[in-house]
């Protein structure tokens, strides 16, 4: 009897690296579903044949293919992660289990909903055509214009992205001082803030007609909109956060020794950066969407100049691969942002919920 208890004790112990915790096993199972979900999907793709004759379907055959082993990648190495934390001490155990679990399988979820909606959209349009042409077209159409169209889409990027640069910097900055200089001086704020309550509040797009009869080419003219739809939210959350500063701190400081040019960059502006961060976040939201709009005036490149051609063409799978272009690069610039916060920020740690 005691030989069987030993016996069974050593399988516990040896099964011990496998076992997931609760909050792990759901998500490995998420990504098994990812998995099944990508291979029926291409097999969707495969088997059943489109009411047309639509170029790159066995792309989106291979795409599919590889969202599969993507998922079953992010499956394995979550699995083995999680067992081999759940082996560890439990001390250990408790500090790193839920980043190395959410570091490969915070995406699954994603994955899963993501294969499930292109099935979708394949079979309410190639498959049975629900949806009218040539308003909506399916995924190969928009891998068709990643391919033919690639020139053209990339030099309309590099274009957006250097228009956005220039705006986005120069309202960034102008906005920054903008706002130090209303938080911290009276005499400033006097002349000031009249003009930022007057001017700020107004769209930017609404500066359109004369940004371009004053300014001695559209590019220039495209910046300065985007500057001003940047610098407003810049300036104001700046300036709040100056104005919010704690007056011991700066007791603190005088205390020490310290003259106004220490306590402004050594104290008004460190104190003030959760909100400067706030006001940079939405005035790159803002600055995104005018750039937009002046680029679909009079300029010859540009993701809002693509956006235009491809509708008067009405060359609607380019329309939408545009706008994916368009999502996928706001959201890297909101991704690039909130690293640099926290490098910035990072003596904040753990007090920054945002």
């Amino acid at each position: 009897m005691s030989t069987q208890s030993e016996s069974f004790d050593s399988a516990v112990v040896a099964l011990r690296p496998f076992a997931l915790p609760r909050v792990a096993a759901r998500r490995v199972l998420v990504a098994v579903l990812a998995v099944v979900a990508w291979l029926g999907s291409a097999a969707l793709t495969q088997w059943w044949p489109n009411l047309d004759d639509w170029p790159y379907t066995q792309e989106l055959l291979v795409l599919k293919l590889v969202f599969a082993a993507l998922a079953a990648a992010i499956g394995l190495a979550g699995w083995f992660t999680s067992a081999r934390s759940a082996s560890d001490d439990a001390e250990h155990f408790a500090q790193r289990r839920y980043a190395r679990i959410d570091a490969w399988l915070a995406s699954a979820p994603w994955l899963l909903a993501l294969a499930l909606a292109i099935a979708a959209w394949e079979v309410a349009t190639a498959k049975l055509e629900w949806l009218p042409r040539p308003f909506f077209a399916p995924p190969q159409a928009l891998i068709a214009v990643f391919f033919d169209d690639f020139p053209r889409l990339s030099s309309s990027v590099v274009h957006s992205l250097g228009l956005l640069a220039y705006g986005y910097a120069i309202g960034a900055v102008t906005g920054f001082v903008a706002g130090v200089s209303i938080g911290w001086s009276r005499a400033v704020g006097y002349w000031l803030h009249p003009v930022l309550r007057l001017i700020g509040p107004l769209p930017a797009t609404a500066w359109l007609p004369l940004a371009f009869f004053f300014f001695p080419s559209s590019f220039s003219a495209s910046v300065f909109l985007i500057a001003l739809a940047t610098a407003f939210p810049v300036a104001v959350l700046t300036w709040s956060g100056v104005a919010g500063v704690n007056a011991a701190y700066y007791d603190v400081a005088r205390t020490l020794g310290a003259r106004p040019g220490f306590l402004i960059l050594r104290v008004a502006i460190p104190a003030a950066l959760p909100s400067v961060f706030v006001g940079l976040f939405m005035g790159l939201g803002a600055s995104f969407s005018v750039l937009i709009v002046a680029e679909m005036m009079g300029v010859k490149a540009g993701l809002g100049w693509y956006l235009q051609w491809a509708q008067g063409w009405a060359a609607y799978s380019n329309m939408y691969a545009a706008l994916l272009v368009m999502a996928l690069m706001c959201s890297g610039l909101i991704t690039l942002l909130f690293r640099l916060r926290d490098r910035l920020l990072a003596w904040q740690k753990g007090v920054l919920k945002w």
